[in-house]
């Protein structure tokens, strides 16, 4: 199976490509509404903390977004060129102090949404793969 990858640079406004990009993946794989949902929520939801966080929206560097297909499973690699962040020592978005805080739950939506997520070399790397029925 043949890799498909996507480069933005970091602009918030090129998450429309992105949306676009799982749109084309819905269609090419007959992906079923419920992981369409989950893929499209968590999968934005990456993109924008590598544009934000991870290159701190300088539109010089880019994000990449990779989509493979494997046995069963649909996996979305997004790669931000930032110094990475620790991804063990994160904030519970849903711990009573955080709960007013307007940020902080991208993270806590991909792991509830995705079957598995994958963080790599400093957290400059997450894939998040999804269980399909083919």
């Amino acid at each position: 199976m043949k890799n498909i990858r996507i480069d933005i640079p970091s602009i918030s406004d090129n998450i429309r490509m992105i949306e676009s990009f799982i749109d084309n993946a819905k269609d090419r794989y007959h992906l079923n509404d419920d992981i369409y949902g989950n893929i499209m929520i968590a999968v934005t939801e990456a993109v924008n903390n590598a544009i934000k966080h991870g290159n701190k929206g300088d539109s010089a560097k880019n994000v990449s977004l990779v989509l493979s297909l494997q046995e069963g499973m649909i996996k979305f690699r997004v790669e931000d060129e930032g110094i990475g962040f620790d991804f063990h020592d994160l904030p519970d978005p849903t711990a009573p102090e955080n709960l007013e805080k307007p940020g902080g739950r991208g993270i806590f939506l991909m792991k509830h949404l995705a079957d598995e997520v994958d963080f790599s070399q400093l957290g400059k790397v997450v894939e998040l793969s999804f269980y399909i029925d083919q």
